[in-house]
């Protein structure tokens, strides 16, 4: 007698491996007056966030226009698919944040600053003050976050009510999809975390 089994089924492949840069923008962390809280936020909630293996590409940078720019470019050209910068885009002097972004773009994603914006809204009016930018270079995304650990959490994961029910989305719901469309790793999330969306066209079988 002979017993047929079903064929097996190949183990769905791994998650990509993903370079993600982190840049914190402070003046005096970055000259060592207090500890940078940035950075760790930011790697804290992508290894959350992420299933993916990440390399991260840390920087701590003053508020200089110059080394700035020098930095996001120096994160594309090392293979970063996303970078992620924190601080300086208020509206004082020293805030150059966002000009230094829009001087290294090939192209602006105004929908990212406008539902950050939206965001920081629903806790202080002076959310209106802030300048966040998201553009394209090449085929990395980099998005201006706000400068609190607090902030960057609820502005990449968005607000969830008492029962874990999303109110507002958050921008890193659209991150995944928009690496995708400009040729980036295909970047897989926990949901519970934060749920990436994609048109069911563009979305990989689930794990």
């Amino acid at each position: 007698m002979v017993t047929e089994h079903a064929p097996a089924q190949s183990a769905a492949p791994a998650p990509e491996p993903v370079r993600i840069g982190i840049v914190s923008i402070s003046d005096r962390a970055s000259s060592g007056v207090y500890q940078d809280q940035g950075l760790p936020a930011l790697q804290d909630w992508l290894g959350a966030a992420l299933r993916n293996p990440i390399a991260f590409e840390p920087r701590l940078i003053p508020d200089e226009a110059q080394t700035i720019r020098a930095t996001l470019i120096e994160l594309v050209d090392a293979g970063c698919a996303l970078v992620l910068t924190t601080g300086g885009t208020g509206p004082a002097p020293r805030d150059v944040t966002p000009e230094a972004t829009l001087a290294v773009a090939d192209r602006e994603l105004p929908g990212f600053g406008e539902q950050m914006r939206q965001i920081g809204l629903r806790f202080v009016p002076t959310a209106i003050l802030s300048r966040q930018v998201a553009v394209v270079r090449a085929s990395a995304l980099i998005v201006n976050l706000p400068g609190q650990p607090k902030s960057i959490r609820e502005t990449l994961e968005g607000l969830k009510d008492a029962d874990g029910a999303q109110l507002v989305p958050g921008i890193f719901a659209a991150v995944p999809y928009c690496i995708d469309l400009i040729g980036g790793p295909y970047l897989e999330t926990r949901d519970t975390v934060c749920k990436a969306f994609r048109p069911k066209s563009a979305a990989r079988p689930a794990r």
